[in-house]
């Protein structure tokens, strides 16, 4: 089955492994992956039968981290995440935030790291509106793709 799946196909997919399980869901940039990436997805996996990760495209991450960023492309990027044996479906969303995305996969469980708010998080209550628990897991302190770009520019 090909993990990365079009926007447009995502209501019908999640309709179909809805059958067979949880669907965790979580989003992000994931432009430089480390550790507390790793980590954070090991975590939310485990939370569920399938891992579907919400990913910012190239437009919707240089609005929200500036013209430099992204490093790596939506595609590379969304191509490194499906290598990873827990994460099960990839989509690219082009908005700031992923509710709209979320409203066609209506998950089960919605993941973010420690470092968000559930109280100020734009799409905790649709999450729980459409029946599902948003989850903050622990933030993995050390570990910044940002951080990292600041120390290879730096060499």
């Amino acid at each position: 089955m090909e993990k990365i799946v079009p926007f447009s196909e995502a209501s019908a997919h999640a309709n179909r492994i809805r059958t067979s399980g949880r669907i965790v869901f979580t989003n992000g940039v994931f432009d430089l992956i480390h550790k507390g990436h790793l980590t954070y997805l090991a975590q939310a996996a485990e939370l569920g039968d399938f891992l579907w990760v919400g990913l910012n495209s190239n437009e919707s991450v240089r609005r929200l981290k500036g013209p430099e960023r992204p490093v790596n492309s939506e595609e590379d990027r969304a191509l490194l995440l499906s290598c990873l044996s827990f994460v099960h479906t990839i989509t690219v969303f082009s908005e700031e935030t992923p509710l709209n995305l979320i409203s066609q996969i209506r998950p089960n469980v919605h993941t973010k790291g420690g470092d968000y708010d559930p109280e100020t998080l734009p799409e905790a209550s649709l999450v729980k509106n459409l029946g599902g628990e948003v989850r903050i897991l622990p933030f993995v302190q050390g570990f910044s793709s940002t951080d990292l770009i600041r120390r290879i520019r730096g060499i």
